[in-house]
């Protein structure tokens, strides 16, 4: 009985055993496999290739300062696997959209993780990021293609108030700032809020977007905390300006600079719309035609150099036009400056005020230097290491909308006033950095801020004239015109302050036929800038 007990435990134990051998490598091979897919659906290349709707999205991160990022980095954020998985298991409604093609495109992101949760695990400005020297290269659409360069230094900033730091344009970062926007792209701005270190609650409103009374209460939901991916939207995913793109690619050499004409034909290829990428394929082919007629003896003598400038437009083209899914550089905003899109203008366009008056600040050296320019014929560019000692004038936060309206003899003991307002580079007060752009998202001319400025002050613009018989507090004033005035200007004063042009802009001036002489019966020079004006045409 014993010896049978124990062949039955033995052969008990031998099943028990070989059960548990079983689970054990069924348990290895699911636990492996299940590893290797996790791996798998993390991986770049999963997420780059395997959806038929991210060629676009994928195209673009390669060629990003984050190439080298896993995708799942940002997206997922880098958690534990135990809070990985669910975040994930909530993505696969993506599966289903995509089989369904439940969706509608252009294609935009929805719901990214706080910059807090992924940017700042390898980005924390909290430590401070030195101020960064910048050169930006840009090239005429002329025979030569004739190369400036703009320098200016990025006043990054970062670091803690408790440092006696948190400035520049990490200050969005280091202090509380919230916004509601009424887009889904964040490109309309209307309310900022901020909290000052003490709890002091400043309310900014767009004076001309006619919110309502309730705007913040019913837009709880929608007061959004400033962070990176705030300004650096695109950072993963950039789709540039085409113009800027070609820039670019003359500065690495990829596009021969000696080739005639080549930057304004490589830029008018990519501007242009297209049905499919091979339309604007058979125009980059079309250059060979265009110098074989106009520069036959350039093409005979260079036809490979061309052809590689053909092939590199074409590179570009795939690397730009993604007509299938909808998506170009107009479709999605990059907000790290104020040109090409609203960017930092959505908050700091000068009709931002508080319900004191102050207004966010819309001024150049707020987040970079005064831009120099250097090229051909320029003097070279001087950049100022640290701010010098502003004038009150310039601390209040409407200066900029002032400006333009407010200069007199003082301006010359800090700036060189030569050819003031204009863009020919020859003084401090003629940058064409600033004054040759269109600065078309700026709010300087919204009519509202009328109510709010300042007026000009008498001192400067009007002349005071005691008439015969009139006492001294009798005295009346005839209005001056705040720049210099020489022959060949007037007539031309609707082209700043005409209905389409700058502000300050009176209404009757829309009368048909309006003599623009005229201007000149009302408003009268300022005495020194006479003498400017003199000088100038002298020298």
């Amino acid at each position: 009985m014993i010896r049978k007990a124990f062949r039955l435990a033995r052969e008990h134990w031998k099943y028990t055993l070989g059960a548990i051998v079983v689970l054990a490598i069924i348990g290895s091979v699911v636990f492996v496999t299940g590893v290797t897919v996790w791996e798998y659906t993390n991986s770049t290349e999963f997420c780059g290739t395997t959806c038929h709707t991210m060629p676009p999205e994928f195209v673009a991160y390669q060629s990003s300062p984050h190439a080298r990022v896993p995708c799942v980095d940002c997206h997922l954020g880098k958690d534990s696997v135990l809070e990985a998985i669910p975040q994930k298991a909530l993505e696969t409604k993506h599966v289903f959209y995509a089989l369904t093609q439940d969706f509608e495109l252009p294609i935009y992101v929805k719901n990214l993780r706080p910059a807090r949760d992924t940017c700042e695990k390898c980005h924390n400005p909290d430590k401070f990021s030195n101020d960064t020297v910048k050169e930006i290269k840009h090239y005429a659409n002329d025979e030569q293609n004739t190369e400036t360069r703009t320098f200016l230094t990025l006043k990054t900033g970062g670091g803690s108030h408790r440092e006696g730091l948190g400035k520049g344009i990490h200050w969005h970062i280091e202090n509380d700032v919230s916004y509601i926007a009424t887009d889904e792209l964040k490109q309309e701005i209307p309310y900022v809020r901020q909290v000052d270190s003490d709890g002091n609650v400043t309310e900014y409103f767009d004076l001309e977007a006619d919110l309502p009374e309730d705007l913040v209460e019913q837009n709880q939901e929608e007061l959004s905390r400033m962070d990176c991916i705030d300004c650096h939207n695109r950072v993963s995913h950039l789709f540039e300006h085409p113009e800027k793109r070609i820039d670019d690619t003359m500065a690495k050499g990829l596009l021969d600079q000696s080739i005639p004409f080549i930057r304004a034909w490589a830029a008018s290829i990519l501007t242009q719309p297209y049905e499919t990428q091979e339309e604007a394929y058979e125009k980059a082919e079309s250059l060979h035609e265009w110098y074989q007629s106009i520069f036959p003896e350039y093409h005979a003598d260079n036809k490979p150099l061309i052809q590689e400038a053909v092939d590199e437009i074409k590179r570009q083209v795939t690397e730009t036009y993604f007509p299938e899914m909808e998506i170009g550089w107009l479709t999605h905003p990059d907000n790290t400056g104020h040109s090409e899109f609203p960017g930092c203008f959505r908050c700091h366009d000068g009709k931002h005020v508080s319900a004191e008056g102050e207004t966010i600040r819309l001024e150049c050296n707020i987040c970079h230097t005064i831009p120099r320019l250097a090229g051909p014929g320029l003097p070279s560019p001087i950049i100022a290491l640290e701010s010098g000692n502003e004038p009150e004038s310039h601390q209040d936060s409407n200066w900029l909308a002032r400006h333009r309206q407010e200069f007199d003899e003082t301006c010359a003991g800090c700036h060189s006033t030569y050819n003031r307002g204009g863009a020919d580079n020859s003084s401090f007060c003629a940058n064409s950095a600033c004054h040759a752009t269109e600065w078309k998202f700026a709010g300087l001319d919204a009519p509202g801020l009328r109510d709010i400025l300042p007026p000009p002050s008498e001192e400067f613009l009007r002349e005071e004239v005691v008439g015969e018989g009139q006492a001294e507090d009798e005295s009346s004033f005839v209005p001056r015109i705040p720049h210099p005035l020489t022959e060949e200007r007037i007539g031309q004063c609707l082209s700043c302050h005409g209905p389409d042009g700058l502000k300050p802009y009176t209404p009757f001036h829309e009368e048909e036929n309006f003599p623009l002489e005229a201007c000149t019966e009302c408003h009268q020079m300022a005495p020194f800038l006479n003498e400017l004006s003199q000088a100038e045409q002298e020298s």
